[in-house]
């Protein structure tokens, strides 16, 4: 049955999207950023409170993927740290100045990141040949590839996508980038295992007092008394489609009430 991985900003998207009924969690921070790295205080408490496999990303910075040898080395410590709290996979992805594999660091991650599962995440989606990148990480033992098929959306780039899944003999396509409910028929029935999807909303600040004129943001068009939170609603029917597609019984009532009442009765401590 394929696999929904949810992409979450921060520990209460992580523990809702689990009890929704996600299958992994991609755990980063900075959503306007793309995804960074997050702090050590989330991990920890990722990694004792939620019970579905967590893999958090290691992305020092935002924009392109072609690091300097100090990003490179702040990158070894973070997957370092993350191996040695147990968890069982991370998402990295680095580039050459020319949109190649940089194999060199490449080798050098994977040797840290040994026992964990690796994910090669959206650099995937700049590099100048996907073929050849996708044979390199092959030889890498890499486990899975996040992709949009060097497309903006998914959905625009499904032709790649539907050949490199096509390949079956190296890394799993896990196709992310514009994944929601409404297209997620179309993955599935172009044989695509696993998904990647923020599954968000966006929810207003619990602030009653919001101070015009002054930003924390440089992006001035900002509203930062809106943030974005994985909706579980969206979660859970998005696993029910996956399951009806698989021939799995989707949740019942019942059972989709006791999710919810494990999350929040998690959430508040009563």
């Amino acid at each position: 049955m394929p696999t929904l991985e949810i992409c979450c900003y921060g520990l209460d998207c992580a523990l809702a999207a689990s009890q929704a009924g996600a299958d992994r969690i991609e755990l980063c921070a900075a959503p306007q950023e793309g995804g960074l790295t997050t702090s050590l205080g989330v991990l920890r408490e990722a990694r004792s409170q939620i019970h579905i496999p967590v893999h958090p990303i290691v992305r020092p910075r935002s924009g392109d993927f072609c690091y300097s040898e100090q990003e490179f080395k702040i990158m070894l410590s973070d997957i370092a740290q993350i191996r040695d709290m147990g968890f069982p996979g991370v998402v990295t992805g680095i580039l050459s100045p020319e949109g190649l594999l940089d194999k060199t660091r490449m080798v050098k991650i994977m040797a840290v990141a040994k026992g964990m599962a690796v994910t090669f995440h959206r650099a995937f989606d700049l590099c100048s040949n996907p073929y050849r990148t996708y044979h390199e990480l092959a030889e890498l033992n890499v486990a899975r590839i996040l992709t949009s098929g060097q497309q903006q959306s998914a959905e625009a780039g499904l032709s790649l996508l539907q050949e490199l899944n096509a390949l079956g003999s190296g890394p799993i396509i896990m196709v992310g980038a514009g994944v929601r409910l409404a297209n997620l028929p179309k993955f599935l029935e172009a044989g695509i295992q696993e998904v990647h999807s923020s599954a968000s909303r966006l929810v207003p600040s619990a602030m009653r007092y919001c101070k015009a004129g002054v930003s924390m943001c440089s992006d001035k068009t900002t509203d930062e008394y809106l943030r974005t939170e994985v909706d579980p609603a969206v979660v859970e029917a998005m696993q029910t489609l996956i399951r009806l597609q698989g021939d799995v019984p989707p949740l019942t009532a019942a059972e989709h009430h006791s999710s919810r009442l494990n999350y929040l009765t998690r959430l508040t401590g009563n």
